[in-house]
């Protein structure tokens, strides 16, 4: 652990999901083969089945999207179920046709995208900080936290979309912060990204705690007021 400033009085604490909580990277590349498993079952595609198992295709129509409607960048779940859409809209399918099919190929996403085993670790602190503090997700993803075995834990779950938009904006931190009815500063982000998670959380005025245990994310901007090695020293420091 480094601490970069002293921690302020906190009254809550919200965590970023993927990449923090666990390691998102595999689930989405096996979830990417996975879709191409599902669209090799589903008979209508079987005429087109090698451009629908072509990832390449489905970034060509995630293009389209972001070009046509450039606010889905802040909901990943609209913009892909629009990438499907236009997808099968190029594969000569009725609109209608296509609305279904986009439809079912998220659901069979979700699916797959939260097919996640948190480690056992995570689940202990979570539950110990869970005990003395009000917890939140604040998540530009679009995991199910329920499937996962996480929405027990959390009195409120954040995810970018339907108007809200994605970190480093400050529209997640600053409704949780109203919802738990606490200042700006009186809460303690933890995150992987210094762009998302640790910018964001000082942009908003909240406290930070950068874990970058799985290196993905972007890196630092701004100094955090405190770094992880480990989760766990969460409840060494706060408990």
């Amino acid at each position: 652990m480094k601490l970069y400033r002293r921690l302020q009085p906190v009254k809550a604490i919200s965590f970023d999901l993927d990449d923090t909580l666990y390691s998102n990277y595999p689930v989405m590349m096996a979830a990417n083969a996975g879709m191409a498993a599902y669209f090799a079952t589903v008979p209508d595609l079987q005429p087109m089945l090698t451009q629908c198992q072509d990832i390449n295709f489905w970034f060509f129509h995630r293009a389209r999207v972001l070009q046509q409607q450039p606010a889905l960048k802040h909901d990943v779940s609209a913009l892909r179920i629009e990438s499907y859409y236009l997808g099968f809209l190029a594969l000569n399918f009725t609109p209608d046709e296509a609305r279904l099919q986009a439809k079912a190929a998220m659901a069979e996403f979700v699916l797959l995208r939260s097919n996640i085993d948190v480690p056992p670790g995570i689940h202990a602190v979570l539950a110990a900080l869970a005990e003395q503090y009000p917890l939140v997700a604040i998540s530009n993803g679009n995991v199910d936290t329920r499937a996962i075995g996480l929405d027990g834990y959390f009195q409120g779950i954040y995810h970018a979309g339907k108007g809200i938009r994605q970190k480093p904006a400050l529209d997640m931190f600053a409704l949780a912060c109203e919802q738990l009815a606490i200042a700006p500063g009186q809460l303690l982000h933890v995150g992987d990204c210094g762009r998302a998670d640790i910018f964001g959380a000082a942009a908003a005025g909240c406290q930070s705690a950068w874990f970058p245990t799985f290196g993905v994310g972007k890196p630092l901007t701004v100094l955090p007021d405190i770094e992880l090695t480990e989760v766990g020293e969460l409840s060494f420091l706060l408990i």
